[in-house]
Order: structure tokens, then sequence, then C-alpha cells
């Protein structure tokens, strides 16, 4: 007999979409034993409390898509479940703002695709914009989405992982994951058996998918984002302010956001990394990595594919704090690069990359069978989307 403890549902990934998966696993399934893997020694310590804490609305998003189905639930779900817990919430909006004649197309697409995913959304004229943010800066109008707001993600990761405990979940920190054998899970932490896996794992998630027989046509593409904090004083900004992005890369552009104690920031970058958990220096390091993603990147380089030279060459200049504040000073009056000297914690963006048809992955992807399922691209807006989302991956494990 085997002397190995036993799940029922194991996750690897304690991120907060493989903890909001836990919490959705246990509300249906009460009696089953669920845990939660994470290889750090706490919950959150990647992509999910490393993330600028925006709550999105739901606008960017073709309504198509399953970013579009959930955003909007998520910030609802997500925003009521922060003022039950009293974790603080900066419910200042977003404005998205036009730099000249040639955006505004740009921006009544935004407006559109937000009616078509109904989040409540306001087209208004230079004057409005400018009695929300007297310091706006606009060509003729802008979009305002009232339901965008900002939190502490650390807090709101460290809550559902306590969520989680006194539910009975078991939540086992410093628990890589080694390897699989059949229905065994090795771990840093042991051997366990399980029923089903959810792999949850951010930036290694393609990694351990191949284990499994999935991610034949992914490859993880890290990018590295940094922000730049103001030393204004709090108060400072009232609001979001955001450019209109470019919709064929799913990164939103340099834009100021307002943290939840009312400082602001400006960024991020999305500077392509050279390994997966490269945030600074050499800081963990891994040479078959580093030769895995510059090939990659390399190739992409010289074939240009969804214009990735063009986006190399522009976000590697972002790491002049000089570049990054000039950019930010077209959506802003009175912007002082004398503010603007620390930069905040870098966090890695895992960007999944289609090798077949060479292009980024716009959408969230999973692949599962009867006996695993693997949460492929979970980027951004995947912190807002989080809780609905796993409500999807727990319909989509249910059918197998």
């Amino acid at each position: 007999m085997s002397n190995k403890k036993s799940f029922d549902f194991a996750i690897i990934g304690g991120g907060i979409i493989g903890l909001c998966i836990a919490k959705e696993l246990k509300t249906r399934f009460p009696d089953a034993g669920t845990a939660v893997f994470e290889k750090e020694y706490a919950c959150g310590l990647h992509g999910s409390g490393r993330n600028s804490g925006v709550l999105h609305a739901g606008f960017y998003y073709s309504s198509d898509s399953l970013k579009a189905r959930f955003c909007r639930d998520g910030n609802k779900a997500l925003t009521r479940y922060c003022l039950e817990r009293k974790i603080p919430v900066n419910r200042c909006g977003k404005l998205v703002v036009a730099q000249n004649e040639h955006e505004i197309s740009g921006l009544e697409e935004l407006y559109k695709r937000g009616k078509a995913n109904r989040v409540d959304l306001q087209m208004i004229s230079v004057q409005e914009a400018r009695k929300i943010e007297p310091r706006v800066k606009t060509f003729e109008k802008a979009v305002f989405s009232p339901s965008t707001s900002t939190t502490d993600p650390a807090r709101v990761v460290e809550e559902i992982a306590g969520d989680l405990v006194r539910s009975g979940v078991s939540v086992y920190t410093g628990a890589k994951y080694l390897s699989r054998q059949k229905n065994t899970l090795k771990t840093a932490k042991g051997d366990f058996e399980f029923g089903y896996l959810i792999n949850a794992a951010g930036l290694y998630a393609d990694k351990i998918a191949k284990d499994f027989g999935f991610s034949r046509n992914y490859k993880m593409l890290p990018f590295k984002g940094i922000y730049l904090y103001s030393s204004e004083p709090q108060g400072n900004l009232k609001t979001n302010i955001y450019p209109v992005p470019d919709l064929k890369f799913p990164f939103l552009g340099v834009h100021f956001t307002l943290t939840v104690d009312g400082k602001n920031k400006i960024g991020p970058t999305a500077i392509p990394a050279f390994w997966r958990e490269h945030y600074k220096g050499l800081e963990n390091f891994k040479l078959n990595e580093m030769m895995e993603v510059m090939t990659t990147e390399l190739g992409l380089f010289l074939h240009s594919n969804f214009g990735f030279r063009r986006l190399a060459f522009h976000e590697i200049k972002k790491y002049f704090r000089p570049v990054l504040v000039s950019k930010a000073s077209k959506l802003l009056e009175g912007v002082n690069p004398a503010n603007y000297l620390k930069w905040g914690t870098p966090g890695i963006r895992a960007q999944l990359y289609d090798v077949k048809k060479r292009n980024l992955v716009m959408d969230f992807c999973i692949e599962h069978d009867e006996k695993s399922c693997h949460v492929l691209n979970a980027v951004s807006p995947a912190f807002t989307c989080a809780m609905p989302f796993a409500g999807y991956v727990v319909d989509e494990i249910s059918k197998k």
C-alpha cells in the first residue's frame, strides 16, 4: 500500500490563477481533497504579486475573446472581494486619451468594444476629461472608464491563500515541481498521488505541460515590465491615464497608474527577457533557458514575425529613464523628470508564443484531457479575470 499523500485535485502554482482554481474546486467539491503546490516560500511572488494592481474594466478585448468574457465580471467579483475583506481599493477610474487625429479611430474602436462587452464607458470631450484630471492631454475627446480601479495584488493573493487554508485546502510552499510518474507528482516536498492535476505554473506552464503531452505548438516568451515611481505627493493625480494602444500587440503602452495609496507610476516596459525569471542582473540565471529564449528571439528578430524587431527596438529604449518619462509626458501636463527617479520591482509577463503560427497568443489558452488541465496563457488582465476564469477552467474539467 502506498504511503504517499493523495489528493483528488493537485494544482501546480500558487499565483492568483492557481489559488482561484483551488477556491472554485473547494466550493464545488467540498469533500474532495485539494492541494496547491508552490515552489517559492510564499504564494504570489512572481506575476501575481508583481503586477500593476489595476482591476481592468474589459474594453480592450474583442467580444469573442475569453478576456472580454471574464474581465467585466472579474472586475466586479474582485472589487467585491476586496471590499468584503477590507483590502483597500482605489476606485479612481481610467481615462484613455488620443494624441492626434489618427488615434481617434482607435479610441472609437475601444468604445465600440466596451459597449459590445457591456462595460460602463463614456466618450467625453476634452473639457469633461479635464474635469476628471485637470492636467490631462487629449485630442478632441477621451474615453472614461469609471469601473477601473487599483488594489494591492500581494494583499489579495495573501487573503485568498488564507481562505484556502481555512477551508481545508492544503497549500504547500517550497514544493517545486520536479517531474511526474503516472499519477504521482514529484516535488521538492516529496511525492504526492493525484486524481486530477491542474497546471497553473505561469512562466513554467509550457514546460510542465510537455511532461503530460501538451503544449506541443507553444513555448513561453518572457517580457520584462518595470514601472518608474513618482515622488509627487499623494493625490497629485486623480485617475489612471492610458494612451490608445496598438491592438495588434497585447501591451497597453506607457501609461500613468494611480496606486492604491494615491501615488502614481509610469510604465511599464515590455522588454524581451533573456530567461524566464530574468528580473535583474544574473538573478535566477539558467544557461539552457537563456539559449532557448534567445534562439527564439533571434529567429523572430531576423524574420520580424508579428513586428518583433520593431517591438524590441521600441521597448529597449524604455530602459532609459528620459525616454520613458518623455513618452508619459505626452499624456499629462507638468511632468517633471526630477520626480521620476525610483524604479519599481520588475515583473515578467508569461507570454505564450505559438511556434507553428509564429505569433503571440493574444487570448487565454488552456489544454486538457481526462487527467490534467494546463493553463498555458494567462496574461493581463488575468489578475482581474481570475475568479470567473477559474470557474471556466473548472467547467472544462467537469466536462472531462
